[in-house]
């Protein structure tokens, strides 16, 4: 019953974010690779999102797939984040998998233009990978 109340309230918190927020505009797509454990594996972490930024905020829903010990999980992630300029970005997420809603905090690095080093840690939750685009 958490995990239903805890999608929708995400997902009507990102209808209510599109809808209330005018001046935003989109960055862009951007795609994911990182290694951690989720759920209790070790395995990797593929996947896409899309960037939606004003002042330094940027609202970031994706999705992806989850590869470990031979099998293909779906999740679902959606992060709140603030460009520290020339330095990081910092923030939090709620990544969503099987049954499970798993809240995060993540930073990211550049390390070239739209490239960067990515960790997140969460409650059962880390993952350490590079991020493209956005």
């Amino acid at each position: 019953m958490k995990m239903i109340s805890r999608a929708t309230l995400a997902a009507a918190a990102l209808a209510a974010s599109f809808a209330t927020a005018p001046a935003v505009h989109a960055e862009g797509l951007g795609a994911e690779a990182n290694y951690g454990r989720a759920n209790g594996h070790w395995g990797t972490e593929i996947g896409a999102g899309y960037a939606l930024d004003v002042a330094g905020f940027s609202l970031t829903p994706g999705a992806g797939v989850y590869l470990r010990d031979g099998a293909a999980k779906l999740y679902g992630r959606v992060e709140a984040t603030y460009a520290l300029p020339a330095f990081a970005t910092v923030g939090a997420g709620v990544r969503f998998s099987s049954d499970k809603a798993r809240p995060y905090a993540t930073i990211a690095m550049p390390i070239l233009p739209k490239l960067r080093v990515k960790g997140n840690v969460g409650p059962k939750y880390y993952t350490a990978g590079l991020t493209l685009g956005y």
